[in-house]
């Protein structure tokens, strides 16, 4: 078995699901990859969960950087339509807006998190801050 992206050999033309570094969940089927593990999804959706509603956003072809694949998995297209029973398919606007709150709720606790820590002389990532 290889362990490099020579493994993305099998998966091709096959549909996925990729979860990113950043939380976002894509589901397509791929089309071509490279040896960095960039990968090209046609018929791309993102899929949005917030409690358990989630909504599909339609992206299309999307092109994913692949140090940014967290977990890639195929989808067994006999199961594809089936929803685990916790989550209900609900409008894009209603998951959109609790996706948005639950992101700033989480933002807020990550910060409180961060100011406990330096407190206690640890120190956190410095995501676009300048370091002098």
């Amino acid at each position: 078995m290889f362990t490099t992206a020579a493994q993305l050999l099998d998966l091709t033309d096959k549909k996925l699901v990729i979860s990113l570094r950043d939380g976002r969940k894509m589901i397509g089927v791929l089309r071509s990859w490279d040896q960095f593990g960039n990968l090209v999804l046609q018929d791309t959706v993102e899929r949005l969960f917030a409690q358990n509603l989630y909504a599909d956003v339609t992206r299309g072809l999307f092109l994913v950087r692949g140090e940014n694949v967290l977990l890639l998995g195929e989808i067994d297209l006999d199961k594809d339509d089936q929803v685990p029973e916790p989550y209900q398919l609900a409008p894009l606007e209603q998951v959109f807006e609790l996706h948005k709150q639950e992101q700033a709720t989480r933002k807020t606790r990550e910060k409180a998190k961060q100011k406990k820590l330096a407190a206690y002389g640890f120190e956190g990532e410095h995501h676009g801050e300048a370091i002098l």
